[in-house]
């Protein structure tokens, strides 16, 4: 599926991430179970700056930004406001995002040959998130099938979360799971299946303003997206905001 010169062998997609944030991010990234890591678990992206990523063929995993990270001034750790993953460094080894916070999920060269991917608010909010997929070609010419849209929430969705959902003096908005821990939130239990699992008016707040992103746990219909012909993706933060952008190593 890579058929640009400079991929290497094996490589399934570029990630570029871009940050259009006032603030400096950083990026974290999580591969799944039985998916080989990339060559950065995370790293310090400054405000109108980007970097590209290379994923091998079939990785899957999940890619978010932290917030307000500095150095703790009495053990040097590293410590994010949200979206910490705990590892007290930049790059993030393999650990995941303490919610609340906006993940971007993708399963390249999945059933089909079909990547999937989505940006996910069931784990709550911390900023805006933007997936694009570039206009990818098989090799032979084969044009991309699926619908290859544009994922995410462009939203500020911490201006309007419900007060009972805030998290950290308004950087973040938790999801009712992680806020009340109840089955019908949650969807366990009794409530484990799509069937019982409905929208609740937690969901539909983030749904209303982002519907293009997986705002509970049984959203797939209209949250999940796919793309075939093997395209690259930029994942871009706070997306309506700077609009100059360069490129870091």
């Amino acid at each position: 599926r890579c058929v640009s010169w400079w991929c290497a062998e094996g490589e399934a997609a570029m990630f570029t991430f871009v940050n259009r944030c006032a603030d400096t991010v950083w990026p974290g990234v999580l591969s799944n179970a039985g998916t080989a890591r990339l060559g950065t678990t995370g790293f310090e992206l400054p405000p109108g700056a980007s970097r590209a990523v290379p994923a091998p063929s079939a990785w899957s995993g999940r890619l978010w930004a932290r917030t307000g990270c500095a150095q703790d001034g009495a053990t040097g750790r590293l410590v994010c406001a949200t979206g910490d993953c705990g590892s007290g460094t930049a790059e993030c080894a393999g650990a995941g995002a303490a919610p609340p916070a906006t993940l971007a999920e993708f399963t390249l060269d999945g059933t089909g040959g079909l990547d999937f991917y989505d940006v996910s608010l069931v784990d709550g909010y911390n900023l805006p998130v933007l997936v694009e997929p570039s206009s990818g070609e098989r090799p032979g010419g084969a044009s991309s099938a699926g619908s290859c849209a544009s994922a995410g929430c462009a939203a500020d969705l911490n201006a309007m979360c419900p007060a009972e959902l805030r998290s950290g003096g308004g950087a973040a908005c938790r999801s009712a799971c992680d806020a009340f821990g109840r089955p019908e939130y949650c969807c366990s239990g009794a409530y484990a299946n799509p069937g019982t699992c409905r929208p609740t008016s937690y969901s539909q707040v983030f749904k209303m303003a982002c519907p293009r992103s997986y705002s509970y746990a049984f959203d797939d219909p209209t949250s999940t997206f796919t793309c075939a012909g093997g395209p690259d993706y930029t994942v871009t933060f706070c997306p309506g905001a700077t609009p100059s952008v360069s490129a870091i190593p």
